[in-house]
């Protein structure tokens, strides 16, 4: 197994359980061989009983963060499927600010 690098590893973070879990098998399913659901505590005091869930993605077979287009094109698709289901994107590693939502600019 290859070691984690900067923009190997990805959260997509969503509000159901049913669709991290049918995310998961998708990516699964295209080759993504480390593909985990996580349970993640919601981030404020006002929703200390909220739970989100995470679908954890490692894959190293792309070049840092650094390293170009591909990499970019997987970011930006995990972006986009973090907003169609309501939910957002973050990248353990990446101190680059997130991509704006296009609605937002």
């Amino acid at each position: 197994m290859s070691t984690p690098h900067a923009g190997s590893e990805h959260l997509i973070i969503l509000p159901d359980r049913e669709v991290a879990e049918e995310l998961a098998e998708e990516l699964r399913e295209e080759g993504f061989a480390q593909v985990r659901v996580l349970r993640e505590a919601a981030r404020t005091e006002e929703d200390d009983e909220d739970h989100e869930w995470a679908v954890y993605v490692l894959d190293t077979r792309l070049p840092d963060a650094s390293g170009g287009g591909a990499y970019e094109g997987l970011r930006e698709r995990f972006i986009e499927v973090a907003r169609e289901h309501e939910g957002w994107y973050d990248e353990p590693g990446d101190h680059r600010p997130p991509i704006p939502d296009p609605d937002e600019r």
